[in-house]
């Protein structure tokens, strides 16, 4: 019983250091125009520090993986942890430009590797057949901070300074690392292969496709999301002050989608989860794109696609765990990099034919099509696995 408790506490230290990521990654789109403004700079260059960090994320994601193999896993995650609350308590002390740039950009290089690691660590962790809902739990840290964290940080930069919304993201960062120090157990290497034997891992076609998979399947929420603030106001008629209330909705419904897609993986295979998820979220997207007019349709509808969004998090990181075999946290980590990309990518797309004069409501359109991509995608991959599985049974019968 104490080792189920221990193991417990592991897993909660891996979601407050979850809390911690998601709050700074979320936490600056609130508080751009203060931040702007305290800087002397234009909104769409405060927008810059939003894709430094995630370009952290893309870039930090494989290499510090990669090169931290040697180490053991709860070390690793305790030194991506010191890492993260340092650059984001020195964000909160930036105070121009270029400074803030390289103080978010250093604070993104952690984000992936941590949760990278971190899902191979709770799968670990976790009584057979119960790694979903331990990676589960995990993403709840980033799901919770949503609904919590973002907007106490929106808050206090909006009304105070925006330095603190940083510096409590540091706070946070400390709690975490103190929970990871004291909770963790002792673990193995983080690889126990080697760096250059790790990176033959990228020489797997299916691993290419699920990266792929999730830059474009997930990219039809981001289509969604770097848009709800316009969409509720200018096609819904809600005034500014419901974006936040949105917001906490939409992250509500996260918190639930996170647990019910862990569940939907147990109960199905992970790629048969990532299909249903995906077609729900073309579904809810389609319908939202239909009643985006309706004021009190519009909230039900932010709701419910928080929910079937986050559904596909923890199936499709399991998917990559599985096919990573041997490389399980390099693969985990890529996928990571695949989020931030599919976050970029979904706000390019949607931005497109808003530029063109479509309206607001044409994001949810794209977000519908990326999704359908990404179903594509996901049965290309089954089709793939079972081809593969057939013919490694035909190479054995044949040499037996």
């Amino acid at each position: 019983m104490s080792m189920d408790k221990s193991n417990k506490k592991a897993l909660l230290s891996l979601g407050v250091g979850g809390f911690g990521i998601g709050m700074t990654e979320f936490v600056i789109m609130g508080i751009l125009p203060d931040v702007a403004n305290s800087l002397q700079i234009s909104i769409p260059q405060a927008g810059h520090f939003i894709s430094a960090y995630a370009l952290g994320v893309v870039i930090g994601a494989p290499t510090l993986t990669a090169l931290s193999g040697k180490w053991p896993a709860h070390k690793v995650l305790l030194y991506l942890m010191i890492w993260f609350t340092v650059f984001n308590t020195l964000s909160a002390f930036s105070t121009n430009y270029v400074t803030l740039m390289i103080a978010r950009f250093l604070s993104g290089l952690p984000h992936g590797a941590f949760f990278g690691i971190g899902a191979v660590v709770a799968g670990k962790l976790a009584k057979e057949g119960k790694a979903a809902q331990a990676i589960a739990t995990m993403f709840a840290g980033l799901t919770i901070a949503n609904v919590i964290g973002v907007p106490i940080g929106t808050y206090l930069g909006h009304y105070y300074n925006w330095n603190l919304s940083f510096l409590l993201v540091g706070i946070v960062g400390v709690i975490a690392l103190l929970s990871i120090y004291f909770w963790m157990p002792k673990m193995e290497k983080s690889s126990s292969e080697g760096f250059f034997t790790d990176l033959k891992v990228f020489k797997r076609v299916e691993i290419w496709l699920l990266i792929l998979l999730t830059t474009i399947g997930t990219g039809g929420f981001f289509a969604w999301y770097s848009y709800i603030a316009p969409l509720l106001t200018n096609v819904s008629g809600h005034s500014e002050s419901m974006v936040s209330y949105a917001m906490i909705l939409a992250g509500v419904g996260m918190v639930f989608g996170n647990f019910i897609g862990a569940k939907m993986a147990e109960i199905f295979s992970p790629l048969k989860a990532v299909i249903i998820s995906l077609s729900l979220m073309v579904m809810v997207l389609l319908i939202n794109f239909l009643v985006a007019a309706n004021p009190v349709a519009i909230l039900i509808l932010t709701f419910i696609i928080g929910i079937v969004s986050f559904m596909v998090g923890t199936p499709i990181q399991l998917a990559i765990i599985r096919a990573s075999k041997g490389s399980e946290m390099l693969g985990s980590s890529m996928n990571q990099s695949a989020f931030n990309m599919g976050n970029a990518s979904g706000a390019y797309f949607a931005g497109l034919p808003i530029a063109m004069g479509f309206g607001f409501t044409s994001a949810s359109l794209v977000g519908a099509l990326m999704a359908g991509i990404g179903i594509t995608i996901a049965v290309l991959i089954l089709v793939f696995s079972k081809n593969r599985a057939v013919n490694t049974k035909r190479k054995m019968a044949f040499n037996s």
